[in-house]
């Protein structure tokens, strides 16, 4: 862990976000999709936002994104970035980077998703990290 990660709790789950959870310990990132209206939504929930229908299923995230926004936290003990970034599939997601130093950092960088787990539990939970150009040509 780098001097500009924070160290990770394990998260509340509830029974909107059990399968998100249990996808992420498997190092897969899933979003909600409603199948009435054709678009993908966060943060879980059981009707979609956009039309109000519980014909929502589960569907993998190909894991890339950019950066919409984003901010360094300093006062923290260990400073850490928080980052709003748009998934490739369409939803924003509220997030951390990591592995990057925050001068590096830029609205619209490509960033893949990667995993952190909470010292003492099996939890995984994903943040960011700038894609490498490898990872910018497939995204």
């Amino acid at each position: 862990m780098s001097s500009w990660e924070k160290d990770y709790f394990a998260p509340i789950i509830d029974e909107d976000s059990k399968r998100f959870w249990s996808m992420a310990s498997e190092k897969r990132l899933v979003i909600k999709h409603c199948m009435s209206c054709d678009k993908s939504h966060w943060y879980p929930r059981p009707r979609c936002p956009f039309c109000l229908d519980g014909n929502t299923v589960w569907k993998e995230a190909l894991g890339g994104g950019s950066i919409y926004s984003y901010s360094v936290m300093r006062r923290a003990v260990k400073p850490y970035i928080v980052a709003f970034v748009t998934l490739d599939e369409g939803p924003s997601v509220l997030t951390n980077i990591v592995d990057c130093d925050p001068v590096q950092l830029q609205i619209g960088m490509r960033v893949v998703v990667t995993f952190r787990h909470p010292e003492g539990d099996s939890a995984a939970i994903p943040v960011f990290r700038p894609a490498d150009n490898e990872e910018e040509n497939n995204g």
